[in-house]
C-alpha cells in the first residue's frame, strides 16, 4: 500500500506543470531599511579588530584595511529589502537621504553560485538588489534596461 501511494505521489508530481515566475527589479522608492547603520564608534572599534596585524598578514583583502577610510567605505553599510522582502541590498550609509528613492534599475543579470541562482538588479550609486533562488532564471532581453526600467525582468522556473 505504501509503495502504491509513493508511486502515485511521484506520478502526480511529475504530471503537474512547472510554474514559471516573472521577476522584476524592485522599486527602490519602496525599499525598507531592515538593519541600522553602524555608529562611528562601532566602526572604529571593529576596524581595530578586523584590521589587526594578524588579520592583515593572513587576509587576502589588503585594500580594505589599507586605511580607515577604505574600511569605513566597505563596512558603513546597512541591509535593505524590497517591499516584499524578496530582494536584498547592502547600501552605503553615506548615501544621501532621499537618493535611493529616486534610483531606477539600469541592468539585470543572472549568475550561478553552486546550486543557487543569483538575480542581480543594478542601480546607479553602486546599489545592487539581489534575489536568490534554487530555480533557473533567464533575463529577458539583453539585461540593459537604462532606457526602460520596467524591462528589467527575468523568468524563473
Amino acid at each position: 500500500m505504501k509503495h502504491t501511494l509513493i508511486a502515485l505521489a511521484l506520478a502526480l508530481g511529475a504530471a503537474l506543470p512547472v510554474r514559471a515566475e516573472t521577476l522584476a527589479c524592485p522599486d527602490a522608492a519602496a525599499a525598507v531599511q531592515v538593519a541600522t547603520c553602524p555608529s562611528e564608534e562601532e566602526l572604529k572599534y571593529t576596524y581595530t579588530g578586523f584590521c589587526a596585524d594578524n588579520a592583515r598578514m593572513y587576509g587576502k583583502d589588503k585594500e580594505t584595511c589599507a586605511t580607515y577610510e577604505n574600511y569605513r567605505k566597505a563596512k558603513n553599510i546597512a541591509l535593505w529589502e524590497s517591499k516584499d522582502g524578496a530582494f536584498q541590498a547592502y547600501i552605503s550609509c553615506d548615501l544621501p537621504a532621499g537618493t535611493l528613492k529616486k534610483l531606477k534599475p539600469v541592468s539585470i543579470a543572472v549568475s550561478r553560485l553552486g546550486k543557487l541562482t543569483r538575480l542581480a538588479c543594478s542601480y546607479p550609486e553602486g546599489v545592487t538588489f539581489t534575489y536568490r533562488t534554487k530555480t533557473e532564471c533567464k533575463v529577458r532581453g539583453d539585461g540593459n534596461c537604462t532606457a526602460d526600467p520596467a524591462a528589467c525582468q527575468a523568468d524563473c522556473n
